[in-house]
């Protein structure tokens, strides 16, 4: 358990530049500590890395898909108690059920939410 945000660090794994910037300065204006990996190669490797406190991973990305990137994180000893919200425009219910079947903690389809309210998600997920 983490006692503050300032502490906490949250993995972005994200294509989109404009939503990495979004999300990026909204967690970092609560006071967390974010690292950014734009396709699911590199999220994979900073996942192993830094051993984020959490991971927002999107599905739709560039090498590896999140799916992929999630069943290779949970398969690992090391980061399989990392939490993982899946962040994603992908909306389908086979898709959602996929992504908490693979052991995401949550999925949020990111036009159904604002930052703020992804930030609370974060702080909900660990228990902040």
């Amino acid at each position: 358990m983490v006692a503050d945000n300032k502490n906490v660090h949250v993995l972005l794994v994200e294509d989109d530049t404009f939503l990495i910037d979004i999300y990026k300065k909204k967690f970092e204006m609560e006071g967390f500590k974010v690292s950014i990996s734009d396709n699911g190669e590199k999220g994979l490797a900073d996942i192993k890395k830094k051993k984020p406190d959490i991971v927002m991973l999107d599905i739709l990305l560039p090498k590896l898909d999140g799916f992929v990137v999630l069943e290779k994180m949970k398969a690992d000893a090391e980061t399989k108690n990392i939490p993982v919200i899946l962040l994603t425009n992908l909306g389908q219910k086979d898709e959602v059920e996929k992504g908490l079947k693979l052991g995401a903690e949550d999925y949020m389809i990111k036009a159904h939410f604002k930052p703020s309210e992804i930030v609370d998600k974060v702080r909900k997920v660990l228990k902040l």
